[in-house]
């Protein structure tokens, strides 16, 4: 299946109020279309599309192009069909604009050179005024990763070593060696879009009371049923609306708030008030990836910078393309270690905030009622598979396509596991 990212230059009001005639939303103008970043040439067959109105992401479409058919016709009737029941349309800011704060960037990697090199390429192309990379060698067993910095990065990457293994000991290695207010985090897999991290840190400028910021994930490539599963599941995206999280005002629809940490956010597309992420006291090393938790670290970031009193922020302006894993094994040991780290993380912060244990337990029955939701069997859904397009996702974030019991089941083994993960990981750093 083919990624596609479609810019158009669309009349907003009169797509969105249709008056009657044969031509009621106006012709848009296709401003570019391309292949997601490191993706195939765009041909016939399935095709999976990021929308954006004049360079802002407002929605994903699913298609199929005939041979012979113009990609970008296809998509953009795929598009205004979806438009008024789908897609989000892009908030007015005005045209003035806070400065973005200077800002560091940490990517932690281990023993993945080859893949580092094209995500730092991605950085060093950011739009930013202000910024620097660090990267953050985790636990190296070769010296691949510091000779492709020295070698191809001298003098614009900054390269540090963590000696201890686990993501989260690799992301308070770089916060240490961090000396701007904003300290902003992505992986070894991803592509950033070159607006991607002003769009990140411009929210620290207009409110003092942010503390933390996430982004837009979406797919560079859905070539092997895997990837396409993930992405027929959720993936990483978390929709194109923006949203705020404010502890003072405690939102009404969300009564296991702040613990449905899952909603705010990857750790793969997200930024924090330096000073605040040290208030804290960085991300618990006890978690993460590479850790006997096998996850949850970011998730305990979101959760503690949220129950210090600041805001969270998600903007899908902030938009990154990330490599899914591409093999059912890999699939398989994402699953676990999802559940892993969702029960991982509420064991952290319990052990680290106790004073937040009756919130927890009163929030418990719902709490399990909606692990179970999340972790549940999906057969597919009546009305959301694409005619023609046998195997591939539905409309995104309909979760179309059959999640199997198989997966639903390690989540489920995961979270069983996962308060044991995090005692491993603690005794083990002792």
């Amino acid at each position: 299946m083919g990624v596609a990212d479609l810019d158009l230059d669309l009349d907003l009001e009169r797509a969105s109020s249709p008056a009657p005639g044969p031509d009621p939303g106006g012709e848009p103008h296709v401003r570019s279309l391309t292949p997601a970043p490191g993706g195939p040439p765009l041909r016939a067959g399935a095709l999976f599309a990021l929308v954006r109105l004049r360079g802002r992401p407002v929605a994903t479409v699913l298609t199929t192009v005939p041979d012979g058919a113009d990609p970008a016709d296809v998509l953009v009737a795929a598009f205004r069909a979806q438009y008024g029941q789908r897609a989000q349309r892009p908030s007015e800011t005005g045209t003035l604009r806070p400065t973005p704060p200077r800002t560091t960037v940490v990517v932690a990697t281990r023993e993945r050179a080859d893949r580092l090199g094209r995500a730092l390429d991605s950085l060093l192309a950011q739009d930013h005024p202000d910024f620097r990379v660090v990267v953050v060698d985790n636990a190296p067993v070769t010296t691949a990763t510091r000779e492709l910095v020295a070698e191809v990065y001298a003098d614009r990457v900054t390269y540090v070593r963590e000696p201890v293994p686990g993501l989260a000991a690799a992301h308070n290695r770089g916060v240490a060696a961090t000396d701007s207010p904003v300290v902003a985090f992505t992986d070894d897999d991803v592509v950033a879009d070159p607006h991607w991290l002003s769009a990140l840190t411009v929210p620290f400028a207009a409110d003092p009371r942010t503390g933390c910021v996430t982004g837009l994930i979406l797919p560079a490539r859905l070539t092997t049923p895997a990837q396409v599963l993930l992405e027929s599941h959720g993936g990483f995206a978390k929709g194109f609306a923006p949203r705020l999280w404010d502890p003072a005002a405690p939102p009404a629809g969300e009564p296991l708030f702040p613990f449905t940490a899952g909603s705010f956010g990857s750790g793969a597309n997200m930024a924090f008030r330096t000073s605040a992420l040290r208030a804290v006291g960085g991300f618990d090393p006890a978690t993460g990836t590479g850790t006997p938790a096998r996850g949850g670290d970011d998730l305990y970031a979101f959760v503690r910078i949220l129950t210090a009193g600041h805001r969270l922020r998600y903007t899908p302006d902030a938009l990154v393309w990330h490599h899914h894993r591409e093999t059912w094994q890999d699939l398989r040991d994402q699953a676990y270690g999802y559940g892993a780290g969702l029960t991982a993380y509420l064991t952290a912060v319990l052990c680290r905030r106790p004073s937040l244990l009756p919130a927890l337990l009163a929030k418990l029955p719902r709490g399990l009622a909606h692990a179970r939701a999340i972790t549940a069997h999906r057969p597919a859904e009546t009305g959301t598979e694409t005619p023609g397009t046998p195997g591939t996702p539905g409309a995104h974030g309909t979760h179309g396509h059959p999640w199997p019991l198989s997966l639903s089941r390690l989540e489920r083994r995961g979270m069983l596991y996962g308060p044991l993960g995090y005692a491993r990981a603690r005794w083990g750093s002792r």
